[in-house]
């Protein structure tokens, strides 16, 4: 018995030591760093003259049976505004030759620019919602909203996906896509990379139909 209480002593000792020895190499960090990379998606919104492209990185898929995704948007911004009007979106999925238009739309708010025209992005038709799809894109995801729940900074809609489909060449596998992800919500969201972040939006806001403006 005091073999076996001794040795569970060493144990218990040795965990502790390596547990003081790993907590004293831990150092404070932005708790969103290590989310990275992610995906980064070009969303749609509004109807009747009011449509808005947002660059969006926090989304995800939360229900396989009903399909429903979950995305997060800044409850001051315009797209939230339009969300919760509409009650629909489109995650249009973007490739890396996208780059400079998904930093343009996320950068810059569809209450001063329309985005559509000033990248040169091409609105097409959806198939069951009055948002328009981003014809540059790869594949699409229709989404009407469930819930808006009020998550700090954010407001998250929880959506069913009505529709999905996809460039046909990309879904069979004849055309392969490279697709953006990366440093996007870190130049937004990571103070200490916020003087980056502003110098790259400075030189986006030149973007007129893809191409620089003078």
């Amino acid at each position: 018995m005091e073999i076996k209480t001794f040795g569970l002593y060493l144990l218990v000792a040795g965990e502790a030591w390596l547990l003081g020895m790993t907590l004293m190499n831990k150092t404070d960090t932005d708790y969103l760093k290590y989310f990275w990379p992610m995906r980064h998606y070009l969303l749609t919104c509004g109807s009747s003259g009011r449509v808005n492209i947002i660059a969006v990185s926090f989304c995800m898929p939360v229900s396989r049976e009903p399909p429903m995704v979950a995305c997060a948007i800044g409850r001051k911004m315009y797209s939230s505004e339009l969300i919760q009007q509409t009650r629909e979106f489109v995650i249009n999925v973007p490739t890396q030759g996208l780059k400079r238009q998904i930093y343009f739309c996320g950068f810059l708010s569809g209450r001063d620019v329309d985005k559509f025209r000033e990248t040169g992005l091409t609105p097409l038709p959806a198939r069951h919602v009055d948002v328009p799809i981003i014809g540059e894109c790869v594949a699409h995801i229709e989404c009407r909203v469930e819930q808006a729940v009020d998550s700090g900074d954010k407001i998250l809609f929880i959506a069913t996906v009505v529709d999905a489909y996809a460039d046909e060449d990309v879904e069979q596998g004849r055309r392969t896509v490279e697709y953006p992800t990366g440093d996007f919500p870190k130049k937004v969201y990571g103070t200490r990379w916020r003087s980056a972040a502003n110098e790259e939006a400075q030189q986006d806001k030149s973007i007129v139909r893809g191409k620089p403006r003078h």
